[in-house]
């Protein structure tokens, strides 16, 4: 009989897309490879009256448009300038703020209340911390030291 085998290829395909849409939800794109949970600030969370930092993310630097920071709000723009996939996350006494993974070419913005203290700057994707793509800050003291005109510490490639 054909309706019931038509009946059985409908439901087996909105199980399929079902399962298909379940797991791009989940999937994400975060570049952690499974290294554990990883809070994500949606792009849209900025706030009229927050100082703004622009964060130029290339292979494999950040260079943050500002180097002196007092304790409040601030939105910070991650520019993806390279030609890999790059995040920004800012870890120290205001908590963990990781912006969602970037492709070429995007670019979104969160908002962060920092506190006085000092925080790393990094990207979280997979390995781009240690290939030199990292930096602190240091909020209501002086301004973390820079070299050449880069707030990256380490040397990429």
């Amino acid at each position: 009989m054909i309706i019931p085998n038509t009946r059985d290829r409908v439901l087996i395909g909105v199980a399929a897309g079902g399962l298909a849409a379940l797991l791009a939800a989940c999937g994400g794109g975060g570049g952690t490879g499974g290294a554990g949970p990883t809070a994500t600030t949606p792009p849209a969370t900025t706030a009229a009256s927050a100082t703004r930092v622009t964060a130029a993310l290339t292979d494999f630097h950040i260079q943050l448009s500002t180097q002196t920071y007092q304790p409040g709000q601030y939105t910070f723009t991650a520019e993806n300038k390279g030609h890999h996939e790059h995040a920004l996350e800012l870890d120290g006494p205001g908590g963990h703020n990781r912006s969602r993974t970037l492709e070429p070419g995007q670019s979104t913005a969160f908002t962060v209340t920092l506190k006085s203290g000092s925080y790393q700057v990094f990207c979280p994707v997979d390995g781009h911390k240690d290939l030199g793509m990292k930096t602190s800050i240091t909020v209501g003291g002086s301004a973390a030291p820079s070299t050449s005109g880069s707030t990256s510490s380490g040397h990429g490639y």
